[in-house]
């Protein structure tokens, strides 16, 4: 999502890989996809993609076309603009439009309005994320991360609820099952899944697998990251049905594998952690579903504390 260089941003990652060449069209355009879903995890390896969008299948194949709608559209968007091409290359416009093609076949039966808005917003997400990459290059931006998917997939969902459009309505939660070690293992595994709104934990072990591939450490730390929410709303009291399901743990894991790209050490992504499951509460306070916003949220605030620092150690460094 972030390509290893969070949001583009080579100074924001380690040992970004360079796109591979090839004389190809299609392999090009389906390396791109592929990096698109693994972007999703702040990962550039077609291999971890492979394995999100088998988490899909596994998890919630009834999302998976609009999961690749999005990304198609996102991703030919970028190319018709002529935005650049190794950016299109390892995936970075193509995470936010698969998101939103995610959340809008998760929220919104298919009918013949499904595609409509999935193609739209994919292709908007695009065109919001281009002069932000730009900025951030230029002028020294904060990485959009996944801002886009949450800023026009706020607004989605409050045209739906507006209009009243008919939505799908989910399943009843089963019964919240004894916790053992079982259980909480397999809620782990859910709050990797709920990234991507799945609650599977055998989607999760495929995300977890595809991290593997990618990046060990950025393994270690969703794992940590998905513990360390449930943890935090277990000893709280927080409902154990969310808990369980994993929803605690998803913006934890992300801030928690982008810091770590950053920081060699670990007190970064471990208070990106804390940071992130401070913030999520507060979105339910104030009626807005909080998306990725807190795991964005926590990565701003955490570069900007860290700019400022290095700014007062710099300005009261004796200059004679």
């Amino acid at each position: 999502m972030y390509g290893r260089g969070v949001g583009g941003d080579s100074s924001l990652g380690t040992s970004i890989m360079r796109p591979l060449t090839t004389a190809f069209p299609a392999l090009q355009s389906l390396r791109a996809l592929l990096s698109g879903f693994a972007q999703i995890f702040l990962q550039q390896h077609p291999g971890c993609g492979l394995l999100v969008l088998l988490a899909i299948l596994v998890g919630a194949p009834e999302l998976l076309a609009g999961a690749l709608l999005g990304g198609l559209t996102s991703t030919l968007v970028a190319q018709r603009r002529g935005y650049p091409p190794a950016d299109i290359a390892i995936g970075l416009y193509g995470y936010n439009g698969i998101l939103l093609g995610l959340l809008l076949s998760l929220k919104l039966p298919w009918t013949p309005l499904l595609p409509v808005l999935i193609v739209t917003s994919a292709g908007l997400s695009s065109l919001l994320l281009a002069p932000w990459m730009q900025r951030m290059r230029q002028q020294g931006w904060l990485p959009a991360f996944t801002f886009p998917f949450v800023l026009l997939g706020w607004l989605l969902l409050a045209l739906t609820a507006q209009l009243q459009w008919p939505t799908d309505t989910p399943p009843a939660p089963p019964g919240i099952p004894e916790l053992n070690a079982l259980q909480l293992l397999l809620a782990v595994l859910r709050g990797l899944g709920q990234v991507i709104f799945l609650d599977s934990p055998l989607a999760g072990l495929c995300l977890l697998l595809g991290l593997r591939l990618a990046d060990g450490r950025a393994a270690f730390w969703a794992l940590l990251g998905s513990s360390g929410g449930l943890a935090l709303a277990i000893t709280q009291g927080w409902p154990d049905e969310g808990a369980l399901a994993g929803l605690f743990g998803y913006n934890a894991s992300l801030a928690a594998i982008a810091l770590a790209q950053v920081h060699h050490s670990p007190l970064a992504p471990a208070a990106g952690i804390l940071l992130a499951l401070i913030l999520q509460p507060g979105f339910s306070a104030v009626g807005l579903p909080a998306l990725t916003m807190p795991f964005i949220l926590t990565c701003w605030l955490i570069r900007a504390g860290a700019q400022s620092w290095q700014r007062a150690v710099k300005d009261s460094t004796p200059t004679g």
